[in-house]
């Protein structure tokens, strides 16, 4: 309850900063070619700046099949989108998968099915994603192309900095639009922690993470959410490879992600890092 305007607008904002919990979010199901299917999920971070890790095991589980399917337990704040996909065989049926999140003492819990209600396709992705898809030619879109030089298993010591190159292309839609913001359309290319304490990582040259880009700073509860930078709105080189160092403080297991976004649609690549002392 708002006791008065002034005060208690100040006291929200400084409470949905941080201190907030997170909740798995089931997106919807989509069918592959050989007849099973992916089921999506993202998440919602009710903070405005403050990025939560939860590490995989009672705090943060798939099943059945888990606790470990594949999800980030890194998360950034606000929401997440599409971020994790879950191959189920074709003869899955009515059964559920449930992504059970707990944070500052709440659990919450997302259930996974394929009722008919939930599906996807290109379109509802890329309205969801960034607001293309309903205008002529956006939903010839396709996702962009995406690989990541060497091992999927790296290995390095504290200090030592990890070269990363990721090469990426897209086929030019959605198209920016006129009198919009340049950052909403067009490949962008970028790393994050998908899981670990992105405390302890550093990119050189500084990484913005693609998923943020549809995120507004005009939000009424989160006037601090990260804009995207002049720097991250740049053109990728002409043959589409983008090298950067990451350099970990802190000894352990990493999961770092490329993503290649064009706006609308987006393709990921992870590379599993241990860092010794």
């Amino acid at each position: 309850m708002l006791a008065s305007a002034g005060p208690a607008r100040v006291a929200a904002q400084e409470v949905f900063a941080r201190g907030q919990t997170v909740a798995p979010v089931f997106e919807g199901w989509q069918p592959s070619t050989d007849g099973s299917f992916d089921l999506v999920f993202g998440f919602f971070n009710r903070n405005c700046e403050e990025a939560l890790h939860i590490p995989i095991g009672p705090d943060n589980n798939i099943e059945p099949g888990g606790p470990d399917r594949g999800q980030p337990t890194r998360f950034f704040p606000r929401r997440g989108k599409f971020v994790l996909r879950i191959r189920v065989p074709k003869d899955f049926g009515t059964q559920e998968l449930v992504w059970t999140l707990t944070s500052r003492g709440k659990t919450e819990k997302a259930f996974a099915s394929l009722k008919p209600e939930y599906i996807l396709d290109k379109r509802i992705t890329m309205m969801n994603e960034g607001g293309f898809g309903q205008r002529a030619g956006e939903g010839d879109s396709l996702p962009p192309t995406l690989t990541v030089d060497g091992d999927a298993q790296r290995t390095v010591k504290v200090g030592e900095p990890l070269r990363l190159t990721a090469s990426a292309s897209d086929d030019g839609l959605p198209k920016r639009r006129e009198k919009e913001d340049a950052a909403k359309a067009g490949l962008m290319v970028g790393w994050l922690v998908y899981r670990g304490d992105d405390t302890h990582v550093t990119f050189d040259p500084p990484q913005f993470n693609p998923d943020l880009r549809g995120s507004s700073p005009t939000s009424t509860f989160c006037k601090n959410l990260q804009t995207v930078p002049e720097w991250a709105k740049a053109p990728l080189p002409p043959d589409g490879r983008v090298s950067v160092t990451a350099t970990f403080s802190q000894p352990g297991s990493y999961m770092l992600r490329a993503m290649a976004h064009d706006g609308g649609l987006k393709t990921t690549r992870e590379i599993s890092v241990l860092v010794r002392p």
